[in-house]
C-alpha cells in the first residue's frame, strides 16, 4: 500500500527474504544478532551486487532449506549472485545459456535444474497482492 501511494516505509524484520522489497521509497531494517542494518537500494546492491528486485532470482538458484527452496543443485550463494550479476535474472540467463561463456559442467546443473529454479522462484516471491484490511493511516508512525 504504501508503495502505490509513494509513502516511505520501513519494514524491521530479521527475515532476508524481505530484501526484495526494498524499493526508492521502502527500506529494510534487518536485525542481526549484535546490530541492525538498515537496507536502501544503494546499500543492497554494494552488498549483494544486483538489484533488489532480482533478489529472489538468486534465491532461485542457491535456494534456502530453513524455507523449504530447493533452488538448483551445486549453486550456492556466491556463484547465484555471480550468475544474476551477470545475466540480470533467470529469464535471461535461461535464454542465453547456451551461447554463453560458463562451463560445460555449470551448463549442465543449470539445464537439469531448470524447473526447480522456476519452482524456487514462485516460492521465494513475496506476494504483494494479498488483501489486507488496514488502513494506510493507521499504519503511520
Amino acid at each position: 500500500m504504501a508503495e502505490r501511494e509513494g509513502v516511505e516505509a520501513y519494514i524491521l524484520t530479521g527475515d532476508r527474504d524481505s530484501l526484495q522489497l526494498i524499493s526508492d521509497t521502502t527500506k529494510v531494517l534487518l536485525a542481526k544478532t549484535k546490530e541492525t542494518v538498515t537496507f536502501d537500494r544503494a546499500v543492497f546492491n554494494e552488498i549483494y551486487g544486483v538489484e533488489p528486485e532480482s533478489f529472489v532470482d538468486v534465491k532461485a538458484l542457491m535456494g534456502d532449506s530453513s524455507d523449504n527452496i530447493p533452488g538448483v543443485p551445486g549453486i550456492g550463494e556466491k556463484t547465484a549472485l555471480k550468475l544474476i550479476s551477470e545475466f540480470g535474472g533467470i529469464d535471461s540467463l535461461y535464454e542465453k545459456l547456451d551461447g554463453s561463456g560458463l562451463s560445460a559442467s555449470m551448463k549442465q546443473k543449470l539445464g537439469d535444474g531448470k524447473e526447480m529454479a522456476y519452482l524456487s522462484r514462485t516460492l521465494a516471491r513475496i506476494n504483494r497482492d494479498v488483501p489486507v484490511e488496514l488502513l494506510l493511516e493507521d499504519c503511520a508512525y
